[in-house]
């Protein structure tokens, strides 16, 4: 936890906390509805939602992550939580669901040598950005695609 700036601890997001914020209070893949352009996120604009190059919308490719608010923010006032950077959680990598905690919690157990990001990046197509899918990688990667959110737990 950092708090050496503001004295508050800090913590990254559990993938149900990630998921739960990148919907927006919505069930949709993305906070706007079932569909993706280039004018609502940063990702691999030259493909579209399908992963492939026929048919459907495609848009722009800037090849680098772009400002934070680039685009309009979620019904939760959150920013870039589709596409721009894939975004670090807690969570160690689990092949399914199965035995995951239900009170929103980090799953902390199981094989940690691969944490989950989110959010899909500038460089991702379209599928890899919705609010549902899921990128394992080891937590000592470092890449210009990947970054992360920060909660602070607020108590009473």
């Amino acid at each position: 936890m950092v708090k050496e700036k503001t004295g508050k601890p800090y913590r990254l997001l559990s993938e149900a906390e990630w998921e739960y914020a990148a919907r927006g209070g919505t069930t949709t893949p993305f906070w706007w509805g079932s569909s993706i352009s280039t004018k609502q996120a940063n990702y691999l604009g030259k493909y579209n939602y399908d992963g492939t190059y026929n048919g459907g919308k495609k848009g722009e490719y800037r090849a680098t992550t772009v400002a934070v608010d680039s685009f309009a923010p979620n019904p939760f006032g959150l920013y870039n939580v589709h596409g721009n950077v894939s975004q670090w959680v807690e969570d160690c990598d689990h092949a399914s669901y199965v035995g995951a905690p239900n009170d929103g919690s980090s799953w902390t157990i199981g094989d940690c040598r691969f944490r989950v990001q989110r959010g899909g990046a500038w460089n991702a197509v379209p599928k890899f950005v919705s609010a549902a899918y899921r990128y394992i990688d080891l937590p000592d990667s470092r890449d210009s695609s990947s970054g992360f959110r920060l909660a602070r737990t607020l108590t009473p």
